[in-house]
């Protein structure tokens, strides 16, 4: 089976490597000159720790997670009113959850991944017949395929060939979220293995560990207005009077960092013909309800197994029908806890950041894991089994 995927991300090497485990003959396209460096910390666990499980990657993702004690909330005058131990949350999980830089996960399946990419490189085009998907490239090639991927992230340029301008399926959350790495050994030093989250109405920044004396921002503020053209003036802006740690965090910030709406995509549908969306592409939940590399990966399996079974059984546009109606409610599910838990993420008002703050302290009280372990392993419900 040959099979193009747009987009070299988490999803796209993901679904690569099952695909080339199996026999496929695979190509990956990215509109990246290069693999990207830059991204968040993540707590991974759920699909995506079962996923990397299956293929064998729990080691070399160990060797790169972050080795985080725990979480400080913080007011911008730098008193702690809360936070989360991560013993206990790793204790609430079963043990089955890392601490990574998104970055790094990706480095992991890049280097598991034997499949070609091209670098630079989208699709400009795309035409279904009933014998193969006809792929024209922004390099100039054109070829055949079985199928195509479209896993080019919340922004996807195969969702838009597909069914249109993004604006009828993207969904803010009235958010803006950015981030970006720097390095400064001493303020590192002083960080530990701590995560820091300075809150204040409408405004949450945090600051963690992540090796070799580098640190990682992470940005989250309300904002319903259009992207700024200078996302650095716009960060530098939103996240001035947050206190003394904010203060020495905010001049690393480079001029273009990562920056975006927190958003979720919702679609009448996945596929088309022999045309498919997979990860944020079709399903983004948003930094609300988390674990979207977790569920990119659940995704990845779950197509790539629909795909094995697909002979005698529609082909890969049967593949690609059962695949989304396997993951569309999963996805739908965390989208919706997602857009309920937002008040809390990035709550708006001081008496909801102090109830967030003294609730998630509670996994630190006697009998506090027990009673918040329900509802994380709820959240951390996977699309696939754990491997025996």
């Amino acid at each position: 089976m040959r099979t193009l995927i747009c987009g070299a991300g988490i999803a796209g090497l993901t679904l690569a490597w099952w695909l080339r485990r199996r026999g496929g003959e695979v190509v990956l396209v990215e509109k990246s000159p290069a693999p990207r460096p830059d991204g968040y910390m993540m707590d991974f666990f759920g699909s995506g720790y079962d996923v990397a499980e299956r293929m064998g990657l729990l080691g070399a993702l160990r060797e790169v997670s972050a080795d985080i004690g725990g979480l400080d909330f913080l007011d911008p005058a730098g008193r702690r009113g809360g936070g989360l131990a991560y013993t206990a949350f790793r204790r609430m999980l079963h043990g089955r959850v890392l601490s990574l830089m998104r970055g790094d996960l990706e480095r992991v399946l890049r280097a598991a991944c034997d499949a070609e990419i091209r670098y630079g490189t989208s699709v400009a085009g795309f035409t279904d017949r009933p014998d193969g998907v006809e792929v024209a490239t922004t390099d100039g090639a054109a070829r055949r395929f079985d199928l195509l991927v479209g896993a080019d992230g919340i922004h996807s340029t195969i969702r838009a060939q597909l069914f249109g301008p993004e604006e009828r399926f993207l969904r803010p959350l009235g958010f803006h979220t950015g981030s970006y790495l720097f390095e400064d050994r001493a303020l590192a030093d002083r960080l530990g293995r701590r995560f820091a989250m300075v809150a204040a109405p409408g405004r949450q920044a945090g600051l963690y560990p992540a090796g070799g004396g580098r640190l990682a921002a992470s940005l989250i503020h309300a904002d319903t207005g259009p992207l700024p053209a200078d996302p650095r003036g716009r960060v530098l802006e939103a996240y001035a009077g947050m206190g003394e740690l904010v203060d020495e965090v905010l001049p690393y910030c480079p001029v273009d960092p990562y920056y975006d709406h927190v958003a979720q995509v919702r679609l009448p549908g996945w596929h088309r013909g022999r045309v498919v969306l997979l990860g944020d592409a079709c399903g983004a939940v948003s930094l609300m309800a988390g674990q979207g590399s977790s569920m990119a990966m659940g995704g990845a399996y779950v197509l790539a197994e629909e795909l094995a079974s697909g002979e005698g059984s529609g082909g890969a546009v049967g593949a690609a029908a059962r695949y989304e109606r396997r993951m569309a409610p999963f996805v739908a599910d965390k989208q919706a806890i997602g857009r309920s838990t937002a008040r809390w993420m990035v709550p708006a008002r001081k008496w909801e950041i102090a109830v967030r703050n003294k609730v998630m302290g509670l996994s630190d009280l006697p009998g506090g894991p027990l009673l918040l372990g329900a509802s994380m392993r709820s959240l951390a419900r996977s699309v696939v089994s754990p491997s025996t």
